[in-house]
């Protein structure tokens, strides 16, 4: 058993593919493929974290999320990983350790 969480965030940086400074259109393509796609996920402002049982599956979900946006010249990608064996349900058990050593819950 493999955890991968991996964070990333993807945009166009072209013109043809924004309104004005805003991607929100164009990342919303990327997070309506994440969800129907079944994996465990979590929006935030600055990126998406997804929690996958392989980098294989990790990697292809970068590529499908980039086929949402193939029609734009430009597209920025940021991608971070952190992959621990024996491990499942990061995506909430990072956090669940971090507010017991607390003894309360944070706003997140």
């Amino acid at each position: 058993m493999v955890s991968v969480l991996m964070e990333f965030s993807m945009f166009p940086t072209s013109d043809e593919c924004r309104e004005g400074a805003s991607v929100a259109k164009q990342v919303s393509k990327i997070i309506d493929m994440i969800d129907k796609s079944g994996v465990a996920y979590k929006l935030t402002p600055m990126g998406t974290v997804v929690e996958t049982a392989s980098m294989r599956e990790a990697l292809e979900l970068v590529e499908r999320a980039y086929e949402q946006l193939e029609g734009c010249e430009r597209v920025y990608s940021c991608l971070k990983f952190d992959i621990r064996k024996n491990c499942e349900n990061r995506l909430v058990s990072k956090i669940d350790s971090v507010q017991k050593v607390l003894k309360r819950e944070v706003n997140h």
